[in-house]
């Protein structure tokens, strides 16, 4: 594993990951002041998802076509541009507007992130890549915190912060990847040639993939909606302040930190399938446990528990999915990454408008359904095939 440069990678998704993970503690800021409903808070989180999941595969289809390293500095710019402006106009569709940027953002950044860390982790991918996805926890974890000072400083103008902060990590990652190639290059020319021909061999899985993918759906479904409706469900259940939220949500990333190490060691040892099965299995019950606790002060090791089937596994399915596409990892690295970090979104806002007619309870209690068919799911993934051998069907 080239660790300089996987480490150089998260460090990226840190930066373009600060804007989606802000903007869960930045809508019931928008809430409060530009009194927008649960669907249109929904709807927000669609704006972010919708045009990433259709153009983030695209992306990783060209990057396997030809590299295209500067997609990663490009993306963060956009993300952290289109949340930074979202907050300087109370119009509905201009902030809808900025909020699809951002995704798009992420859709540009994320697949050719992916794949490079996969082509330079050797035989160690999934903790490779369990690395990365450190950093977009850690972008999550810290970007709710910074929302609700910025925010409650100066008001929904705050956000323009995550703009300057995009375009000073974008520069730098201008600078310092192709800084980062070139050394790769004259330090390990034959491994650099190896990764290169390893890339076009392997099998297509395509019916595996699709299974997996639609694993990975419901896993996205519940976690965009657990951050869309977390903060507004603990307003709801204990009359808490909207700033006084944000703590819960840093929680929930910040365990993501650990628990996606830890599952990317563990996957490594006892195999991707298991991996996926194991943290999936304690979905459902986790959901379940938030609904029924007496206070707020309960939703913290439930919470944990919620991170840990929703990041422990992060690792196992994204090189599952590049295993089973093994001659196209880019293309894979989008609908995986796509379909975790984007695609729920799509969903997010029947769910809003079950809350608006039916309340935010029913609301949960969808999400405990939604865990158990991700945990079902994961029952009837098979094992990937090895290189050089024959599909199995």
């Amino acid at each position: 594993m080239n660790k300089l440069f996987v480490y150089l990678v998260s460090f990226g998704h840190l930066c373009v990951d600060l804007a989606p993970g802000a903007l869960p503690a930045i809508l019931p800021f928008f809430v409060l002041h530009n009194g927008l409903s649960y669907t249109e808070v929904a709807g927000l989180m669609f704006a972010s998802s919708f045009l990433s999941s259709l153009v983030q595969p695209l992306f990783g289809y060209w990057a396997d076509k030809t590299s295209r390293h500067w997609f990663m500095a490009l993306g963060i710019a956009l993300s952290g541009i289109g949340l930074g402006i979202s907050g300087l106009s109370s119009n509905y569709w201009f902030i809808f507007f900025a909020i699809t940027l951002m995704g798009l953002g992420c859709a540009l950044f994320h697949p050719e992130a992916a794949r490079v860390v996969n082509r330079t982790s050797g035989v160690h991918r999934a903790t490779g890549m369990g690395i990365f996805s450190v950093g977009g926890n850690a972008g999550f974890g810290i970007a709710p915190l910074i929302a609700a000072a910025v925010l409650t400083a100066w008001g929904n103008s705050g956000t323009v912060v995550f703009g300057i902060f995009g375009l000073v990590m974008a520069a730098v990652m201008f600078y310092a990847v192709p800084k980062m190639f070139a050394s790769m290059k004259e330090g390990s020319a034959g491994d650099v040639e190896k990764t290169q021909k390893n890339s076009q061999v392997g099998s297509n899985d395509w019916g595996a993939f699709a299974r997996l993918s639609v694993v990975i759906l419901c896993r996205s479904v519940a976690q965009t909606s657990i951050l869309a409706f977390l903060p507004l469900y603990c307003i709801y259940r204990f009359n808490v302040s909207e700033a006084a939220t944000s703590p819960l949500l840093a929680f929930l990333s910040i365990c993501g930190v650990v628990m996606t190490l830890a599952g990317g060691w563990v996957s490594d040892r006892i195999g991707l399938i298991r991996a996926c099965r194991f943290g999936y299995i304690l979905m459902a019950p986790a959901f379940a446990m938030l609904i029924l606790a007496p206070s707020i002060w309960w939703f913290y090791p439930i919470v944990a528990v919620i991170s840990f089937t929703l990041n422990g596994t992060y690792a196992a399915y994204v090189v599952l999915g590049q295993s089973y596409l093994a001659k196209n990892v880019g293309f894979a690295s989008g609908v995986t990454l796509g379909l975790s970090s984007s695609l729920g979104g799509i969903f997010t806002p029947l769910l809003g408008m079950v809350g608006d007619a039916y309340g935010l309870d029913i609301v949960m209690w969808s999400l405990v359904g939604v865990g158990a068919l991700c945990a079902l799911g994961s029952f009837i993934l098979p094992e990937p095939v090895k290189q050089g051998e024959p599909l199995k069907h």
